[in-house]
């Protein structure tokens, strides 16, 4: 075996090793640009999701998310109905949170119309970026903020348009979920 198999790669010191759910979201999915509208809109639910709870339950229940939401299909999560939220609230394999749930209809409303206007979400949400992810050089997790003043401006604009749910500490979330921003750490191989 060649000594390049055996290198182990440097992560950012916020992965717990122990947890290959956290190994494979870190290394193949967080920061990395994302443009798809139905990956965007799975973003902003799971994000929706996590406020006040740790990403790890998240992650473990993400394919039960997508499950109950309807492939994270936002034309078919705007019609969820009354019935379909006593569906939700009856799941125990999500997290269980009226708020929460009829939020996620809301915005996905809000998103289709962001849709409309801009002909897709992505369109939108990467004009904030010139449709290029910042990159940042943060030496350790702790230098990461929780929130900046585009996540302000990108969080002000959502609620203008009838977001719920997305204040800056959320947004920050997302634009680090969707590759807006790459925070991964200077010494991190997957930067």
């Amino acid at each position: 075996m060649s000594k390049l198999n055996n290198i182990i790669p440097n992560r950012c010191d916020w992965v717990p090793l122990s947890k290959p759910i956290y190994l494979k979201y870190h290394d193949n999915e967080w920061g990395k640009p994302v443009k798809n509208d139905n990956e965007l809109f799975e973003l902003m639910i799971l994000e929706l999701f996590q406020a006040g709870l740790n990403w790890y339950i998240i992650l473990q229940k993400r394919e039960d998310f997508k499950i109950a939401f309807e492939n994270f299909i936002p034309k078919k999560v705007a019609f969820f109905n009354e019935k379909k939220i006593d569906q939700l609230l009856n799941n125990s394999k999500i997290i269980r949170n009226r708020l929460k749930i009829q939020s996620s209809i809301n915005n996905a409303k809000r998103f289709l119309e962001v849709q409309n206007e801009f002909d897709s979400f992505s369109n939108y949400i990467w004009d904030f970026t010139n449709n290029y992810p910042i990159i940042n050089t943060w030496k350790k997790s702790i230098d990461i903020p929780c929130e900046s003043k585009l996540s302000r401006t990108i969080s002000k604009d959502l609620k203008k348009r009838g977001f719920q749910f997305f204040g800056p500490t959320i947004t920050y979330s997302f634009m680090q979920a969707a590759g807006l921003i790459n925070d991964h750490t200077i010494n991190c191989s997957f930067k």
